[in-house]
């Protein structure tokens, strides 16, 4: 009755849940929600005191994928570099935008919505709704970048304040 499926990630993987960043699959287990035997990925998000359980069947459908390639990791740092492109929409809207992007998983997406709310010291204060939105986005790229390159969070926040301060200096 139930067949093995072929699955795209084992235990000890790390996985990127949209809504959630950087997680490890600890398990895969079998349980029986309302009756129905299901087989579950048990993903565990140390720096936030989470586990999430997501069917094998659902993964993809959700959004879950595996740690984006160096090549993406060089791109996204890339686009850190680039102009800040701040639309002149009203802020409500811009930070709904920027939110989506924060949650849709994708690390260019994040690298975008950190390039456009870093503030280096002589630009003006941040709203604390922008700090929140920036330390976010931030803390995922940090996050996906350290589990990427097998390095620690501190040298990936390393790596990505030299980036950020760069571009700083190159456009003063």
């Amino acid at each position: 009755m139930a067949k093995k499926k072929n699955l795209d990630f084992n235990p000890d993987d790390f996985v990127v849940y949209p809504s959630h960043g950087v997680g490890k699959i600890v398990n895969i287990e079998e349980q029986e929600i309302a009756g129905i035997h299901m087989e579950l990925f048990v993903i565990a998000f140390e720096k936030d005191k989470m586990t999430l359980r997501v069917p094998t069947a659902k993964a993809t459908a959700v959004g879950m994928r595996g740690l984006s390639s160096p090549e993406v990791v060089a791109k996204a740092m890339t686009t850190l570099k680039g102009r800040a492109r701040v639309k002149r929409a009203m802020w409500s809207r811009r930070a709904q935008e920027y939110e989506q992007k924060i949650n849709s998983g994708d690390l260019i997406s994040i690298a975008e919505v950190v390039r456009d709310l870093h503030r280096s010291d002589d630009q003006r204060e941040q709203s604390y709704s922008e700090r929140q939105l920036y330390e976010a986005a931030l803390e995922r790229l940090t996050r996906e970048v350290a589990a990427v390159d097998g390095d620690d969070e501190m040298k990936a926040q390393t790596r990505i304040d030299e980036v950020l301060s760069s571009r700083a200096a190159a456009a003063a």
